[in-house]
């Protein structure tokens, strides 16, 4: 939907004992400079975001388990505001979302337990809870068809 999300999906090595996929490579990224990594674990119904700021690149993938994923244009002065985009991460179709910065990123952990990757490119310090901005996962102006009605909330986030 939006030109400045992209979405990459890798090529695994499978066989008898399992999968290996390169998820990042310097070559591949010469524009953003990647300097930051977090790992999230959520188990199932859990709903983080929607967060973001107005400096930071992240590209997101889900390791293990699966997730719904959401990104919404959070630029106010963009023909797109508010508008989202949404698909389903994990280890098995290996998606990654690279989110520019002004978008507000979101999950739901639809597994018993899931593994989400943050890799973060940006200026300066690190845009920590109280840099960001957070949407509300429900916003009735968004219509997003999370699938589920009553998830799992953090503080922000409700």
């Amino acid at each position: 939907m939006f030109d400045e999300i992209k979405v990459f999906q890798h090529d695994a090595g499978l066989d008898f004992r399992g999968a290996i996929w390169t998820t990042w490579e310097k070559k591949n990224w010469p524009d953003i400079d990647f300097i930051h990594d977090k790992f999230s674990i959520s188990k199932k119904d859990v709903l983080r975001g929607l967060h973001g700021d107005r400096k930071t690149w992240k590209l997101v993938t889900c390791v293990y388990g699966k997730i719904f994923q959401v990104v919404v244009d959070a630029r106010p002065f963009s023909k797109t505001y508010l508008e989202w985009d949404s698909w389903y991460l994990d280890a098995d179709n290996r998606k990654q979302i690279l989110i520019p910065p002004n978008f507000a990123n979101g999950f739901l952990c639809l597994s018993d337990e899931c593994v989400y990757h943050y890799k973060l490119a940006y200026d300066g310090e690190y845009n920590d809870v109280d840099h960001q901005f957070t949407i509300k996962w429900n916003d009735p102006r968004l219509k997003i068809p999370w699938p589920i009605n009553n998830p799992i909330l953090y503080g922000r986030d409700k």
